[in-house]
């Protein structure tokens, strides 16, 4: 069972010699066997009860090796704390945000985050849903499914190169169906993203334990399970009926797709 079920992840791994001398030493002496997401999510249920700051904190990496290469990302924790606290107190009143963020929390989270304000973070992770634009960085054929000792799993996997082409796609087709927005930025920041790692790195969609859940609620619609799952067909559906001009396909793929996850979201609710 995972600690944190309700996580899906994008991570970018970038080659090991894209790092520090010191950093290379410390991802190579990870063995590819490491449970790491395991710890990753074991860690951030602890930072829940006990206010550890996560900048003073040793870091630990998701490994990769394709095709005889070591890729890495790491945690970031730090920087990802530290940019999770600034939206969320830009969300809301200061005079509010203090009644949800205590003040030795807020604290801990701030030490040192000088050094961690302007550091890139590896991993973007949401609860209970995925971004629609999230699926649109990958082809049905780098989709792994299947089932371990956590359940069921989603994995799709991509180079950062085909990444970027088609996140651009993406923004070209919703700017031209629409126009600029909030849609067409949160797409633009995700390319932007992109956009900072090495030209060799590798994208990374993990479901993580929603996987479980969106085959729990596929196997409640009549389907027999995760296999059903086609939200990279929807959105490439969607796309393509927005390229062209056909509203009823673009529609049709999207809804496909919402409609899907809403039943999984709606789960938090009852859990």
């Amino acid at each position: 069972m995972r600690p944190t079920p309700y996580v899906a992840s994008l991570r970018v791994y970038e080659p090991i010699d894209a790092f520090e001398p010191a950093d290379q030493l410390r991802w190579q002496a990870i063995p590819i066997t490491s449970s790491t997401g395991y710890d990753e999510q074991i860690r951030a249920l602890r930072r829940l009860i006990s206010a550890e700051p996560p900048a003073l904190t040793a870091d630990g990496a998701h490994i990769l090796e394709f095709e005889g290469k070591r890729y890495v990302a790491p945690w970031s924790t730090a920087a990802r704390s530290w940019a999770a606290l600034a939206t969320f107190k830009e969300s809301m009143p200061v005079n509010v945000a203090r009644y949800f963020v205590p003040s030795n929390v807020e604290e801990a989270i701030l030490i040192n985050s000088e050094n961690v304000e302007d550091k890139v973070p590896h991993i973007l992770t949401e609860t209970w849903i995925i971004p629609p634009r999230w699926f649109s960085l990958f082809e049905p054929d780098e989709r792994l499914r299947g089932h371990n000792e956590d359940g069921a799993f989603t994995v799709l996997r991509t180079s950062v190169s085909n990444a970027k082409k088609r996140c651009m796609f993406t923004h070209q087709s919703v700017v031209g169906a629409f126009g600029n927005g909030p849609i067409e930025q949160e797409i633009a920041d995700l390319l932007e993203w992109l956009n900072m790692f090495h030209p060799e790195s590798l994208v990374e969609l993990d479901y993580g334990g929603l996987a479980n859940y969106l085959e729990q609620t596929l196997k409640e619609d009549g389907f027999e399970g995760l296999e059903a799952d086609s939200s990279v067909e929807d959105i490439q559906l969607s796309l393509g009926g927005l390229s062209s001009g056909d509203g009823a396909k673009a529609g049709l793929g999207y809804e496909r797709l919402i409609s899907r996850w809403r039943k999984v979201a709606a789960l938090e609710q009852a859990t």
